[in-house]
């Protein structure tokens, strides 16, 4: 359950470090990929190389990292309880390890986020303990610790809107998306989202941003 990591799809150093396969991996699996077995096959490739990463080198960050996600893109698609509870573990030690990183801010968060999304408020919290606000304090600390970043401020507002079109926080967490530093691929995509984010919020359809916000997050593709 977590759509957490859009925004861990890339490291927040420069476009111009050396690129991570795993986290283009799962770049290709959550935007492009439209068949869910297609994608659960590969989600488990992503998974297995993080597991040898760290067999290798135990307590690798990004390996953590990018385990955690595979776990909760897992989760999602097949909405098991299990792999959304171990996601979550998995995100909550990450923050607590560095509480100043955005993107384990931004993962936790989307996963509360996410969890809410996708069962409603009182189900997501017996079932999961995911609370929305726990959601909004971690994203909005991400956005806050990641700068005027577009990959932070746009997911941030797709999160939020996918809940509640008529978030105002959202809408302006969009907008200033659209003029946000775009340092990284993912911040490139996560802007032109942002934009489109906008014109539909200037509509006035409360049921098309909705819409729009959801299929714009990380395996919106795939239709169940």
């Amino acid at each position: 359950m977590l759509t957490a990591a859009l925004v861990l799809l890339l490291s927040p150093v420069p476009a111009t470090t050396v690129p991570n396969p795993s986290r283009d991996a799962l770049t290709q699996i959550v935007f492009t990929v439209r068949d869910k077995a297609s994608a659960l096959a590969q989600l488990a490739g992503v998974e297995a190389d993080a597991n040898a990463t760290l067999a290798r080198v135990p307590g690798d960050g990004d390996a953590l990292l990018t385990r955690a996600m595979a776990i909760g893109y897992r989760a999602k698609l097949s909405k098991s309880r299990h792999d959304a509870l171990e996601c979550r573990a998995q995100f909550e030690a990450l923050v607590a390890r560095n509480p100043r990183d955005p993107e384990a801010q931004a993962a936790l968060g989307g996963w509360h986020i996410d969890a809410v999304e996708a069962l409603g408020g009182l189900t997501a919290r017996a079932v999961l303990g995911a609370r929305k606000t726990v959601g909004y304090e971690a994203t909005d600390r991400a956005v806050a610790l990641g700068g005027d970043r577009a990959l932070f401020t746009g997911l941030a507002a797709l999160l939020r809107l996918s809940v509640d079109p008529a978030d105002a926080r959202g809408a302006a967490l969009a907008d200033a998306a659209t003029r946000g530093t775009t340092p990284t691929l993912l911040d490139r995509m996560m802007q032109r989202r942002a934009v489109e984010m906008v014109a539909a919020l200037k509509g006035g359809d409360r049921r098309l941003v909705q819409a729009l916000a959801k299929r714009l997050l990380p395996l919106g593709q795939i239709r169940e």
